[in-house]
């Protein structure tokens, strides 16, 4: 009874930290909804017993990438978003663009007419140990190669925000 209560306490959290991410006008404002989304996502996975999901949540997501996020807003200079009434190809688009996206769903999530040879959402174990050793032995290229490009990435947005000094 209390996981229920404390679940739907954080997804209500999440959900209106969503909202306010979606609402608010300023980035840096957007950006800091985007954290408290991220917290309560962690706080999620720690009530699925989930503890070294929501560890890396607030680690890499809620820590390193919005501190990225925050650091580029920031050097930008970003300012107030300006509204304006949206593009023609949105309005046209998107409406069956969303239909197609929840049939599209609903049929990902439906159960299957044959269980031979599917396997089920959640029915992997994988201990946190096995994990890092596949991390860093099969998958330590792809891993460097991602810090490079977050590298590269920051490098591009220092250039970027740069002033010219004449």
């Amino acid at each position: 009874m209390l996981h229920t209560i404390l679940f739907f306490i954080f997804a209500g959290v999440c959900v209106a930290g969503a909202l306010n991410f979606l609402l608010q006008r300023h980035p840096v404002n957007s950006a800091l909804s985007l954290i408290v989304v991220m917290g309560s996502l962690a706080l999620l996975f720690l009530l699925l017993g989930a503890e070294f999901v929501a560890a890396v949540q607030v680690i890499v997501y809620a820590g390193a990438v919005m501190v990225l996020f925050v650091f580029v807003i920031m050097l930008l200079n970003a300012g107030e978003e300006e509204r304006t009434r949206g593009s023609r190809v949105a309005l046209v688009l998107g409406l069956p663009g969303l239909v197609v996206f929840f049939v599209l769903l609903c049929w990902a999530l439906s159960p299957p007419r044959s269980q031979l040879g599917q396997v089920q959402i959640g029915s992997f174990y994988v201990p946190t140990q096995d994990l890092g050793i596949a991390l860093f032995r099969e998958f330590l290229l792809p891993f460097e190669v991602t810090s490079l490009l977050v590298l590269i990435a920051i490098m591009g947005a220092v250039v970027l925000g740069r002033r010219e000094h004449r």
